[in-house]
C-alpha cells in the first residue's frame, strides 16, 4: 500500500482522472482523502477554465476566421499614455487556456500570458497615445484614434474587428462588445498586451520621476500620487485636462 505522502505526490502531479485513482477514492485514511478532495477541486477548476476558454473561442468564431480583438489600458489615470492593442489569434489556440480579462489576472499571470499571446498570435499591434494628445482631443477620442492605429498597423488584415465597448471609424466590418474582454479570447488577448505594455512604460517612467510612485499606481489618482503632485507639480507626462491637475495649472 502506498504511503499518504506517495499518494499526495501522485495526485499533485496528475492532470486528469485515471483508473488507478479509483482505489484512492475509496481509501479511508484522512490524509489520503484530504489529498483526494484537493485533486478533485483542482480538476474541477481546470475543467471550468477549459470551458471558459472554449466559450471565448466559440464567441470569436461567430465573426469569422481572421478576427481582430481590440482593447485599451489606461483611460482613467492622471498620468501616462492610454495604450491600445489589436490581436488576431489562430482559430483554436489551446496554448492560451487561462487567458482572461487583464483585470482578473495577477501581474505574473499577465506577463506570462503576454509572452504567449505574442508567440501564438497571427498578428498583433500595440499603440501608445500620449498625454499631450489626450489633452488636445479628450480621452475618448484619443483612445478611439489609438485603437484605429492598432488595427491599421496589423501585419494581417482582419476579416472582422471586435472592440471592447467602442465603435471605430474604420472601413472594416466591426462590432462593439460590452464587457468584451470577458467574452472574447481575442479582446482578452488585446487587453493583456495593452495592460502589460502600459505597466512596463510606467515602470520606466518611475525611474525618471521616482518621487511620483508611478511603478506603484501606474499613474492613477491614489493618495500617494495626489500628494506628490501637490509637492512637485505635474510633469510633461501628466494629463493637464484631468482634475485635480487642471485646477493646479
Amino acid at each position: 500500500m502506498q504511503t499518504i505522502k506517495e499518494v499526495t505526490l501522485a495526485l499533485k502531479t496528475a492532470t486528469q482522472y485515471e483508473p488507478w485513482m479509483e482505489a484512492i477514492s475509496q481509501d479511508e485514511r484522512a490524509g489520503v482523502q484530504k489529498a483526494w478532495q484537493q485533486f478533485l477541486k483542482r480538476l474541477d477548476k481546470q475543467i471550468q477554465v477549459q470551458r471558459a476558454h472554449d466559450e471565448k473561442i466559440a464567441f470569436d468564431a461567430k465573426f469569422g476566421r481572421l478576427v481582430a480583438g481590440v482593447d485599451e489600458a489606461g483611460r482613467g489615470p492622471l498620468a501616462g499614455p492610454v495604450v491600445t492593442a489589436a490581436v488576431i489569434l489562430p482559430e483554436d489556440c489551446q496554448e492560451l487556456v487561462g487567458l482572461n480579462d487583464s483585470k482578473q489576472l495577477s501581474k505574473e499571470a499577465r506577463e506570462r500570458m503576454s509572452v504567449l499571446v505574442k508567440e501564438y498570435a497571427l498578428s498583433y499591434s500595440i499603440h501608445f497615445q500620449s498625454a499631450q494628445v489626450i489633452d488636445a482631443i479628450n480621452i475618448y477620442e484619443a483612445t478611439k484614434q489609438s485603437m484605429v492605429s492598432s488595427v491599421e498597423t496589423l501585419s494581417v488584415k482582419p476579416d472582422f474587428v471586435i472592440v471592447d465597448a467602442m465603435t471605430l471609424p474604420i472601413h472594416l466590418p466591426q462590432q462593439s462588445i460590452i464587457k468584451g474582454d470577458a467574452k472574447s479570447l481575442a479582446i482578452a488577448a488585446a487587453s493583456i498586451l495593452a495592460k502589460t505594455a502600459r505597466d512596463a512604460y510606467m515602470e520606466k517612467l518611475d525611474q525618471e520621476f521616482p518621487m511620483y510612485g508611478f511603478a506603484q499606481h501606474a499613474g492613477y489618482g491614489t493618495k500617494q500620487h495626489i500628494l506628490a503632485l501637490e509637492q512637485f507639480g505635474p510633469t510633461i507626462h501628466h494629463r493637464k485636462s484631468f482634475e485635480p491637475i487642471k485646477s493646479m495649472v
